[in-house]
């Protein structure tokens, strides 16, 4: 079985779209908060996990380093939500590691390829403006974009933790951050370039990461996979279908044996 937990960046590194303003943010080393993250914690601990899956490369060893440091009482627990949420399960149910499962896309592989040089032109052409369009949107669509994510950073001031979490990994909004890649003026304009572009960068470094879970998957596992929301919202659209899977779901744990 895989539960899937989308999470915000506790650490607000601001490298996607979608940034936080520092008034914004919420200060996950408060009293408060570190209540909150005991009480999530203690909810996310139902599923029993015996494998946890984070966002980082499979060769990946700093977040092991760290979390040993933390272990042996050298080191206190840091904002990102890999230490403050991760460290506590490995801790609590005494497993060896945290596996890394994030992946780059084909796209760099390609364009850094021994053959670039002829795959380049073609690579340029799919994806020249990129970056700078993909995001933007008709005046409407991005006035109701703008809303909505206002909306979802101010709940998670008002609202303890673990109801947070209820919000982010619920089917409507995991299904509505899925929805935003498709009406993106980069998306919209042209024949396929937006399709292409979409396929071979987000969504293809998305299945590479459920092949990275796929891989270190053993018999009778309960894998938590702890990822940042936007690749929760299409990792759970793949393990719905993926006949080797059984998805909980976050809200169920309240009930969950």
């Amino acid at each position: 079985s895989v539960l899937l937990i989308g999470t915000f960046h506790f650490a607000y590194f601001n490298r996607d779209v979608v940034k936080t303003s520092r008034d914004k943010q919420i200060d996950i080393l408060s009293i408060q908060k570190q209540k909150e993250v005991e009480e999530l914690v203690n909810y996310i601990s139902k599923f029993k996990p015996t494998k946890i899956v984070i966002e980082d490369y499979p060769d990946g060893t700093t977040w092991m380093n760290r979390y040993r440091e933390y272990k042996d009482g050298k080191k206190s627990l840091g904002k990102n939500e890999i230490e403050q949420i991760g460290f506590r399960l490995v801790k609590k149910f005494n497993l060896d590691t945290l596996y890394g499962a994030d992946a780059g896309s084909i796209f760099y592989d390609l364009y850094y390829s021994k053959d670039s040089v002829a795959l380049r032109p073609t690579l340029d052409s799919i994806f020249s403006g990129w970056q700078n369009y993909h995001y933007r949107c008709n005046e409407a669509i991005c006035r109701l974009k703008d809303s909505l994510n206002k909306y979802q950073t101010d709940l998670g001031l008002k609202m303890p933790l673990l109801d947070y979490f209820q919000f982010l990994n619920s089917d409507k909004a995991l299904n509505r951050n899925y929805g935003s890649y498709f009406d993106g003026e980069y998306f919209t304009q042209g024949h396929y370039r937006g399709a292409d572009a979409l396929a071979m960068d987000w969504y293809d470094r998305n299945l590479r990461i459920f092949r990275n879970i796929q891989r270190l998957t053993s018999p009778n596992d309960r894998i938590l996979v702890l990822f940042g929301q936007g690749h929760v919202s299409i990792l759970k659209h793949i393990f719905e279908c993926a006949p080797n899977y059984k998805l909980v779901k976050f809200s169920e744990l309240k009930n969950y044996n």
